[in-house]
C-alpha cells in the first residue's frame, strides 16, 4: 500500500471535532447549573433582605410604641393642670381651692418632665421616619398651645390627645404588619403580636385616669369625656385588652406580665377606676386623688418595662432572623461558586480526556475503514478501551477473513484456516436469541395482561376459571421444564348434562356441577388442580406425573365417581364424564398448547363412545397440526380473496317462483379446488375467523341483492346469511349489520339472519343481540329446527320470525316423520311464523309440502347453489319447479332418479 493511502484517512478530517460536542454536551447542564445556582443565591439575597427590612421594621415599631406611651401619659398631666386652673371645675367637684393649688407645682413638674420625654421619643423617631414624627409633632404643638391658653374646653382638650394617639397607635400597626409580613418565621410574627398585645394595654389603660377624672368633673354631661357612659365605655376597651394578654406566646413575657398584674399599684387602680365600685354621683378627695395619680405613675413605668421587654424580644428575634439569612445568603453564594468552578474544571477534563482517546481511536477506525489493519491501541477510559478492544477483535476477524480469501484464491481449500468459525454465524444465533427472549416476554406480558382483567375462579363452584387454568398450567410446565418431570391435563367433559338442564331446570343443572366439582376434587393429590372452563367443561392438573398410566388410572377413577347416581332439587339424575388426557412430553409445549391436546383427545373420546378416557398420541398431534395449519390457510384466503358467495334459490311451494336465496360460502383454495363446506367452516367457527368470515359474507350478500335490486330483478326477493354462534354472540355483531345494510343500501327487511336453535336457547346474549337485530328491522330464522333440544312450545318466546325444518326430517323415510314435520308447519304458523323446509330432493317431496300448506321450500330440486351471475339468471326465467297436487309415485321415483 502506498503513503499517500497511509496519509488518506489524516486528511480527511473534516467537521466539529469530539471534544468540542463533549463541552457543548457538558456545557448545556452547566449553564443550567449557573442559571439555577443565580436563582438560588438571589433568593437567599432576597430572603436577607427581608429579614433586614423586618428587623428595621420592629425597631421603628418600638419607637412608635414608646412615642405613643410619652404622648398619653403627657395628656393626663395635661388635663389634670387644666383642672386645677379652672376654680368652676374644682368647685363642681367639691374640692377644697386651697389644697388643689398647693397641689399645683407638683403637677405642673411632672407635665414639663413628660413633655420633655415626649419631645426625646419623637426625637428617636424623626431619626428613622422623620415624616411621621413631623407630623406628630406640630399637631402636638397645637394641642399644647391650646392647653396653655385654655382657648377649649376640657373634652375637646382630651380628643385631641386621643387623636394623636390613635394615629400613632395606627402607624405602630402598620409597621407591626410591615415586619411580620413575607417570609418572616413564625417565632418572630408570634413575638410581634405579644408586643401589639401589650402596646394595646397600655394605650386603653392610659386611658382610665382621665375618663374617670372627667366623669367626676362632669356627672351630668352627655360627652365622650364628661359621661359615665364614656368612662364605662372605656373599661370594657380595657378589660377587653387585659383579657386579650392571657394569649401570649412567649412564657416569659406572660410570666413578667402575670407579675405586673399581682402589684398594689396595677390592683388599686382596677379597684378604684371600675365605674362598678363608684356609685353615681361619689367625688373623690384631694387625697385620692393624689395617691390615684401616683398609682398610675407606678403603673405606667411598669407597663413601660412590659412593653420594652416584649419589643426587645421581638427585635432580638428579627435580628437572629436577619443574621441567619445573611449567614445562609453568603453560604449560598460561596457554594454555587464552588459548584460551578468544579462543574467547569469537570467539563474540561472530561472533554480533552474523552476526546483525545477517542480521536486516537477514530483515526485507527478510518485506517481499518480503508482496508489497513493496523494495530488498535486500548488507552483511555474504560469505556473507550472496551471499544478498542471490540475494534481490536474486529480487525483479527478480518485478518482471518483475509487469510481465508487468500487461501480460496490461490486454490488451497485444504488450508486449516478454512475450519475457522467466522462472526457471521455467531451474530445469526446471538440475534435468533434475543428475538426468542422478546418473543416469549410479550408473550407472558399478554397473558398477564389477560388474566389482570378476568376474575380468577368461577362464581359458580369457586374453581379456577379458564384463564386462570391456563396461568396454574405454564407455572407447572415452568417448573416441570426446571425439575425435569412431566406435567398431566386431563380435559373432562360431561355426558348428558344438557338433557339434565332441558329435563330439571338450570338450578338442578348448577347442584349437578358443584356435586361434580365436589367430586372430582376428591379424587385428587393435595398439589392437583381442577378448573372449570365454562359450561360442563373441567380440567384437572396433576404435578408431577410419573408415567402416562398414572393419569389413564386417575381419569378412570373421574368416569367411576362422576357416573355415580346424582340427588338435585329432588331430582335423581345421573351424568358421565369423558375424559382426554394430554402430557407435556417436551420443553416447547406452553399451557394453550397442552390444553388443546387435551381438548382434542376428549373430542376422540366422545366420538368412541364417551364415558371413556383417550390420551393424545402422535395420529391426534398430527391432526391438531392440520387444524392449525387450515386457520391459518383460512385466514390468507380471506385476505387473498380466494371465497366466494352462492346463492340457493328458496322458492314459494305453491307457485314456485323465487321469494330468496341463501348466500352460501365457498372456498377455491388454490392447489385444492373448491373445499367442501364442512372441511373449513367448523374449523372457522372454533376460532375467532367465523367472525371475519361471516362480515365477509354479509358485506358480498347484500351488496349482490341491492344490485339485483338495481337491475330490476330481485322486486321483493329476500337475502339470507347464517350467523354463527361465536359472532352472535361478539358485542360488535349488531354494528356489523347495520353496517353491511347501510353500505349496501339495501332496506333492513329483505335480510334474514339465519341462526341455530342451540344458539338461541343457552346463550342469554345471543338473545339479546337478535333482539336488537330484529329492532334495526331485519327477520331471524331458526337454521336446522328439529336437531337441537328446542320444544314446538318454546317457538312463542323466541325473537324469531321463520321456522326452517332441517333436511333429516323433510327427506325421512322413517314412520312417523311425515307427521312431525306437518305438526311443525301447524305450530309454526299457529305462532305466526314462516315455515322453510331444507332439503327437498324429489317430487313426493314437494308435493307432501304442497299438502301441508309449507310456505316455502328450498334444496337441490328446487334449484342448487348458484354463482353471482347465474343466480341472477334464476330471477328473470320463470318457474320451472313442477307442483303436481297427488303425483304418481313411480313418476316421482322416476323423477327423483333424473335429479
Amino acid at each position: 500500500m502506498t503513503g499517500t493511502g497511509r496519509r488518506r484517512p489524516r486528511r480527511t478530517r473534516r467537521g466539529v471535532p469530539l471534544w468540542a460536542y463533549l463541552t457543548a454536551l457538558v456545557g448545556v447542564p452547566l449553564a443550567g447549573v449557573v442559571v439555577l445556582s443565580s436563582i438560588i443565591v438571589d433568593t437567599r439575597r432576597t430572603e436577607a433582605r427581608g429579614a433586614l427590612q423586618a428587623e428595621d421594621a420592629v425597631q421603628v415599631t418600638a419607637l412608635v410604641d414608646e412615642a405613643r406611651r410619652t404622648t398619653e401619659n403627657e395628656a393626663v398631666w395635661a388635663l389634670l393642670l387644666w383642672a386645677m386652673d379652672s376654680p368652676a371645675t374644682i368647685e363642681a367637684i367639691g374640692l377644697p381651692l386651697p389644697q388643689v393649688a398647693a397641689q399645683r407645682p407638683l403637677v405642673a413638674g411632672l407635665q414639663t418632665s413628660y413633655r420633655a420625654a415626649t419631645d426625646a421619643a419623637l426625637d428617636a423617631l424623626a431619626d428613622r421616619r422623620p415624616d411621621l414624627a413631623a407630623d406628630v409633632r406640630t399637631d402636638l404643638a397645637d394641642v399644647r398651645r391650646t392647653a396653655e391658653v385654655s382657648t377649649q374646653g376640657l373634652h375637646q382638650l382630651y380628643l385631641d390627645y386621643v387623636s394623636l394617639s390613635d394615629r400613632l397607635m395606627a402607624a405602630e400597626r402598620r409597621t407591626a404588619a410591615e415586619a411580620g409580613a413575607g417570609g418572616t418565621p413564625a417565632g418572630t410574627r408570634a413575638a410581634i403580636a405579644d408586643a401589639q398585645l401589650v402596646a394595646g394595654y397600655a394605650q386603653a389603660a392610659s386611658r382610665q385616669m382621665p375618663l374617670y377624672l372627667g366623669s367626676m368633673i362632669d356627672q351630668q354631661a352627655g360627652s365622650l369625656i364628661g359621661s359615665r357612659l364614656g368612662w364605662e365605655t372605656g373599661w370594657m376597651a380595657y378589660t377587653d385588652a387585659r383579657a386579650q394578654l392571657d394569649g401570649l406566646s412567649d412564657p416569659t413575657t406572660t410570666a413578667q406580665w402575670r407579675e405586673f398584674t399581682a402589684t398594689p399599684a396595677v390592683q388599686g387602680l382596677d379597684r378604684a377606676l371600675d365605674p362598678a365600685a363608684t356609685p353615681p354621683g361619689a367625688v373623690p378627695t384631694v387625697l385620692q386623688v393624689v395617691s390615684l395619680v401616683v398609682q398610675r405613675e407606678t403603673r405606667d413605668t411598669d407597663t413601660a418595662a412590659l412593653s420594652s421587654t416584649a419589643f426587645q424580644r421581638a427585635l432580638a428575634l428579627a435580628e437572629q432572623d436577619a443574621d441567619a439569612a445573611t449567614d445562609r445568603s453568603t453560604a449560598t453564594l460561596v457554594w454555587a461558586g464552588v459548584l460551578v468552578a468544579l462543574a467547569a474544571l469537570s467539563a474540561a477534563l472530561l472533554a480533552r480526556t474523552i476526546g483525545r482517546s477517542l480521536g486516537q481511536l477514530a483515526a485507527r477506525a478510518a485506517e481499518v475503514s480503508h482496508g489497513e489493519l493496523v494495530e488498535v491501541g486500548t488507552r483511555g477510559p474504560r469505556e473507550v478501551r472496551t471499544v478498542g478492544a471490540a475494534l481490536g477483535t474486529a480487525v483479527g476477524s478480518l485478518r482471518r477473513i483475509q487469510d481465508q480469501a487468500r487461501a480460496v484464491a490461490e486454490g488451497d481449500l485444504t488450508n486449516v484456516l478454512l475450519a475457522e468459525p467466522l462472526p457471521g454465524p455467531l451474530g445469526a444465533v446471538v440475534h435468533a436469541s434475543v428475538q426468542q427472549i422478546v418473543a416469549s416476554v410479550r408473550h407472558r406480558e399478554e397473558l398477564q395482561s389477560a388474566l389482570a382483567h378476568q376474575a380468577a375462579h368461577d362464581p359458580l363452584t369457586d374453581l379456577p376459571n379458564r384463564a386462570q387454568a391456563l396461568a396454574l398450567t405454564a407455572a407447572a410446565l415452568n417448573r416441570g421444564r426446571r425439575s425435569g418431570a412431566m406435567v398431566g391435563l386431563l380435559f373432562c367433559d360431561l355426558d348428558g348434562f344438557k338433557a339434565v338442564n332441558d329435563s330439571c331446570g338450570h338450578d338442578c343443572g348448577d347442584d349437578v356441577l358443584r356435586e361434580v366439582a365436589r367430586r372430582l376434587r376428591g379424587q385428587l393429590r393435595g398439589g392437583d388442580v381442577v378448573c372449570r372452563l365454562g359450561g360442563d367443561e373441567f380440567v384437572v392438573l396433576v404435578e408431577p406425573v410419573e408415567a402416562e398410566a398414572d393419569l389413564v388410572e386417575l381419569a378412570e377413577r373421574l368416569i367411576a365417581t362422576v357416573a355415580r347416581p346424582i340427588t338435585a332439587q329432588g331430582h335423581r339424575v345421573a351424568v358421565g364424564v369423558s375424559i382426554g388426557v394430554a402430557v407435556s412430553r417436551d420443553a416447547a409445549v406452553d399451557a394453550a398448547a397442552l390444553l388443546a391436546e387435551a381438548d382434542t383427545a376428549v373430542h376422540r373420546a366422545k366420538a368412541h363412545g364417551r364415558g371413556r378416557a383417550e390420551v393424545f398420541d402422535d395420529a391426534l398431534r398430527a391432526q391438531l397440526g392440520a387444524h392449525a395449519e387450515l386457520e391459518r390457510a383460512i385466514a390468507a384466503g380471506l385476505a387473498a380473496g380466494e371465497f366466494r358467495v352462492h346463492y340457493q334459490p328458496v322458492v314459494h311451494v305453491e307457485s314456485a317462483e323465487v321469494a330468496g336465496f341463501e348466500a352460501l360460502v365457498r372456498w377455491d383454495r388454490p392447489g385444492h379446488g373448491m373445499v367442501p363446506p364442512d372441511s373449513f367452516v367448523p374449523v372457522a367457527e372454533a376460532s375467532r375467523l367465523v367472525c371475519d368470515l361471516d362480515r365477509w359474507v354479509l358485506g358480498e350478500a347484500t351488496r349482490q341483492l341491492a344490485a339485483w335490486r338495481a337491475a330490476g330483478a330481485a322486486d321483493g326477493v329476500t337475502m339470507a346469511v347464517n350467523l354463527s354462534g361465536r359472532h352472535l354472540t361478539d358485542r360488535r355483531v349488531v354494528d356489523d349489520v347495520a353496517r353491511a345494510l347501510a353500505d349496501a343500501g339495501l332496506p333492513a327487511h329483505l335480510l334474514v339472519l339465519e341462526v341455530t336453535e342451540t344458539v338461541l336457547v343457552d346463550d342469554p346474549v345471543a338473545a339479546e343481540h337478535l333482539a336488537a337485530l330484529r329492532a334495526l328491522g331485519v327477520s331471524v330464522a331458526i337454521d336446522d329446527f328439529g336437531t337441537g333440544y328446542t320444544s314446538i312450545g318454546q317457538l312463542r318466546n323466541l325473537p324469531v320470525d321463520t321456522l326452517k325444518i332441517d333436511r333429516s326430517f323433510v327427506g325421512s323415510t322413517e314412520p312417523g316423520h311425515d307427521q312431525l314435520v306437518a305438526l311443525m308447519i301447524k305450530a309454526a304458523h299457529t305462532f305466526g311464523l314462516t315455515v322453510v323446509a331444507e332439503g327437498v330432493e324429489d317430487v313426493g317431496q314437494w308435493a307432501r309440502l304442497q299438502d301441508e300448506r309449507c310456505d316455502h321450500a328450498q334444496g337441490w330440486w328446487t334449484g342448487r347453489p348458484l354463482p353471482a351471475d347465474e343466480a341472477g339468471r334464476v330471477l328473470l326465467a320463470p318457474a320451472t319447479v313442477p307442483a303436481p297436487r297427488r303425483p304418481d309415485r313411480r313418476a316421482a321415483g322416476s323423477a327423483a332418479s333424473s335429479v
